[in-house]
């Protein structure tokens, strides 16, 4: 392409205002550049002649220099953006993967940037979240530090009559806490707390209606607003009667605003403290005064000016010194409070011996970092085409530089029309949020929102859109304005392979990325999997679990009786936790040879009576259920085979042991049950035939349907249960849940690697068309010589696969030690095979090949005579 008329040039520059020579003339030959790509030499000669005359006419010549508008910083931007703009919609295929690949990126970074600041900003909106703490409890058992939020029923009261630290205290009930409410015959089983009155100023609680300090009265309950409006509709509640189980009259004091759900504190309704000992008399009588017994949890509000450190120091050895007359507690179980920051509760909440090793923030870490690697991703396809369609821009960097533009002038030309894509792409991108918003939410069980009103939102982001503009346009922009001009203007510039060479790196980068995003997603979902085929050791398929009210243990015989009869159950038994669940753990423990020490050996605890093993499934390796039949089995006990492995028992069934005052022969063993977490050791497991039960467990008869079965039994569980709501779950639902962290974990990382590789795909497709216009005179003469189409498919492919390889090659370890320290958490998991890497390569390989497959057969099958055409 030539340069503009020499002519003109001089006779604008004989006529024109020294002050604007340089300015006009720049302006002039860009617009000439621009013109000769669209309209052809010959016409653009015309129209810059006719442009040059307009500046030369008599009254242009007349004007003074100070007439003149002077040049300014809005005229160039304005200048810049119009030549971005120009840029675009000649170039709409490429501009559409670079918008489009950037908004995608874009949506995915502000869809977990929504997520991660909901994570972070938990229980910041508490107006005392600096000052809150919970008092936690380390105690050592079988020589391993474990560390509980469980503390004894007096503590509460020790802390609040006799440390001063304390601004405020509220004991609060560690239980499930589903109670009935009954207004006006209509019973609903709702979530609530008994707690301390302190709480309520303590969690900055929005009172609605009502008394300020509501939870003075033991005959008292709080509501939430959604619960208050479920009870009683449009009323106002205040001074309403609420019936507690169907047995206690509870008044209404207070409406309190819904908790955020992002808050450590969800209830439906609270619960004075003081209100347990007046319905439960069990807790006066056997934990009032009773510090072995952790069951019960405390919150504490330090007051101003308080070092946590010091006050750490202060209660350290309060259980300690209550449990003193038991040698044992004090040299081995060694018990430890401390307190626990708002802050660290729930991002890290986990400890292992003692000490805080984090917990949920990792995840929170690891899901920053995707959101960056797509960001990246997306950058990095506009870079790659920027430099490679460098030589369509090469003229125009040429004249500009020629007319003296210098390189920070391009620089910022450059980055002004990447900006400019990022700000199109953001609109894009805010679109694309909003549309998939709903299904995040529901992803993450979360309620979050964009807020528009919040000028701190759109101060993020400006600064995100800038950033994502002047990283996407960094690498371009220093690349195009290095050019010679005089190189350029005498005939172009040529592209070897040294230049390509950062263009092939930006690619490997990019898919390193994307296929060790693949090689994670692979080894979480096997995990999974893992997990769900590890046995359970009980059938779950047809078991219900139900909540069990004292009316129902009063007459569970009369109950099970009739459900037997209905034909719909095949067993039933009492249980004092969910199948699914393990409540009760317990110490104290001896046997034939046990020592001193083995009484710290801490053992998980299930009470029932008779037909639990029936009802649960569980086949036994040695001995029997609990019999009628034998009126010894009131002092029997059931062990897991870890339980037998941890007391040294070669032959149990008959085996003597002591626990709880009382001793207990051995009547079964059954295996090792998997009923916490499927990913973690068994723990030694001890089934004793006890009364202290709070569930129902029942096995559907199989013969019946589900539906059918619930259907029959409802009627038979109001009649002995009127107070309450049929409650009831189902054990494999239940047991489905334990996997509810791992598979949110492995769908996040399952949608972020396929839109990383859709990204990815979207930059290889822009590349590979572009090579094959660059070689299209190059395909031509091969296929006139003879080249297949399978010549030119594997000569366009070629490259791509070569660089895909590497990256597979330098993913593989960096995801292999990323997804090992992962697994380290788990006691019962996989061990990574090579066969996941080497699928995950030959995933890449054929999703590249298709990629790019298109534009390399297209220009197999283009027509060489058209190809070879020269004018």
């Amino acid at each position: 392409m030539k340069t503009p008329p020499r002519l003109a040039d001089r006779l604008l520059r004989l006529f024109c205002a020294p002050h604007l020579r340089e300015e006009v003339l720049g302006d002039l030959h860009e617009r000439y550049v621009l013109r000769v790509e669209r309209l052809g030499k010959t016409r653009a000669r015309r129209r810059y002649w006719r442009d040059v005359l307009a500046y030369v006419r008599p009254e242009f010549i007349k004007r003074k220099p100070d007439q003149f508008p002077t040049p300014t910083n809005t005229t160039m931007i304005r200048n810049y953006v119009k030549v971005a703009f120009r840029n675009l919609v000649k170039n709409k295929a490429y501009s559409a993967i670079n918008i489009g690949g950037l908004s995608v990126g874009m949506a995915v970074a502000m869809l977990i940037g929504l997520w991660i600041n909901d994570e972070l900003s938990a229980n910041k909106h508490h107006k005392h979240y600096e000052t809150l703490y919970q008092v936690k409890m380390s105690q050592t058992f079988d020589g391993h530090r474990g560390t509980q939020d469980a503390i004894p029923f007096p503590l509460g009261e020790e802390l609040k009559t006799k440390y001063q630290d304390f601004k405020a205290v509220a004991m609060y009930d560690r239980g499930e806490g589903q109670h009935s409410l009954v207004v006006s015959n209509q019973k609903f089983l709702k979530h609530g707390v008994f707690i301390g009155e302190d709480a309520v100023d303590m969690f900055s609680l929005t009172v609605l209606d009502g008394d300020k300090a509501p939870l003075k009265e033991p005959y008292s309950i709080v509501l939430s607003d959604e619960t208050a409006h479920t009870l009683f509709g449009s009323q106002n509640p205040i001074g309403k009667v609420v019936k507690l189980d169907n047995s206690v009259d509870l008044k209404v004091t207070a409406v309190v605003a819904k908790q955020p759900t992002n808050a450590t504190l969800q209830f439906d309704y609270l619960l004075p403290w003081q209100l347990q000992e007046k319905i439960y008399n069990w807790i006066g009588k056997y934990h009032k005064t009773n510090w072995g017994n952790n069951s019960w949890g405390v919150f504490v509000q330090l007051k101003d000016g308080i070092d946590p450190a010091q006050t750490n120091a202060k209660i350290k050895d309060v259980v300690l010194a209550h449990l003193s007359n038991d040698p044992n507690v004090r040299k081995l179980v060694k018990p430890a409070l401390f307190l626990h920051p708002m802050a660290k509760w729930r991002l890290y909440s986990e400890f292992a011996e003692g000490e805080n090793t984090g917990g949920f923030i990792r995840y929170v870490r690891l899901f920053g970092v995707f959101g960056l690697f797509i960001l990246i991703i997306a950058c990095i396809n506009f870079m790659n085409l920027s430099t490679a369609r460098s030589e369509k821009r090469a003229k125009e960097v040429g004249v500009r530089k020629a007319v003296g533009s210098g390189r920070k002038q391009l620089i910022g030309q450059f980055l002004s029309e990447s900006t400019l894509i990022a700000i199109l792409a953001l609109v894009l991108a805010l679109g694309i949020v909003l549309i998939s918003l709903p299904a995040f939410n529901t992803l993450t069980e979360k309620t979050m929102a964009i807020e528009f009103g919040n000028p701190i939102f759109w101060a993020v982001v400006v600064v995100f859109t800038l950033f994502t503009g002047l990283l996407a346009g960094s690498y371009p922009a220093l690349y195009l304005s290095s050019f010679n001009p005089v190189k350029i203007l005498k005939g172009g510039i040529h592209i070897g392979k040294s230049a390509s060479l950062p263009r092939k790196t930006l690619v490997v980068v990019q898919f390193t990325f994307s296929v060790a995003l693949m090689i994670g997603t692979v080894i979480i979902y096997e995990q999974i999997q893992y997990g769900k085929n590890r046995p359970a050791g009980f059938t779950n398929k047809g078991l219900l679990s139900v909540p069990a009210s004292s009316n129902l243990m009063t007459h569970f015989e009369a109950l099970r009786a009739e459900l037997l009869a209905t034909g719909a159950v095949s067993s039933i038994c009492q249980t004092n936790s969910p199948p699914t669940e393990i409540w009760s753990s317990n110490t104290g423990w001896e046997w034939k040879g046990s020592t001193p020490e083995d009484k710290s050996a801490i053992f998980t605890t299930i009470t029932t009576n008779y037909d639990y093993i029936k009802t649960m499934g569980i086949t036994l390796k040695e001995g029997r259920d609990f019999s009628r039949e034998f009126a010894t089995d009131s002092s029997g006990v059931i062990l897991n085979e870890s339980a037998v492995k941890r007391m040294g028992l070669k032959h149990p069934l008959g085996e003597r042991l002591r626990w709880a005052e009382k001793d207990r022969t051995v009547v079964g063993v059954v295996p090792d049950l998997v009923m916490e977490s499927p990913y973690q050791a068994i723990r030694p497991l001890t089934i004793v035939f006890e009364n202290w039960t709070s569930y129902l467990d029942v096995r559907i008869n199989p013969a019946i349907a589900p539906a059918v079965a619930i259907q029959k039994m409802t009627p038979i569980f109001d009649k002995y249960n009127p107070g309450f709501p049929f409650d009831y779950k189902f054990a494999d639902t239940e047991y489905e849940k334990k996997f509810n962290y791992e598979e949110f974990i492995g769908n996040l990382s399952a949608i972020v690697c396929v839109l990383a590789i859709f990204i990815s795909c979207l930059g290889l497709f822009g590349l590979a068309s572009f090579m094959a216009e660059q070689r299209t005179k190059e395909i031509g003469i091969r296929k006139v010589l003879g080249a297949s189409i399978a010549n030119v498919w594997g000569l366009l492919s070629r490259d791509f696969i070569q660089l895909v390889i590497i990256a597979a090659v330098v993913a593989s370890p960096i995801a292999w030690y990323a997804m090992q320290k992962w697994l380290d958490e788990y006691t019962y998991r996989i061990n990574i095979g090579i066969s996941v890497f080497l699928i995950v390569l030959v995933a890449a390989l054929l999703i590249t090949l298709v990629t790019i497959s298109y534009q390399a057969i297209k220009a197999a099958l283009m027509n060489p005579v058209k190809s070879l055409r020269s004018e």
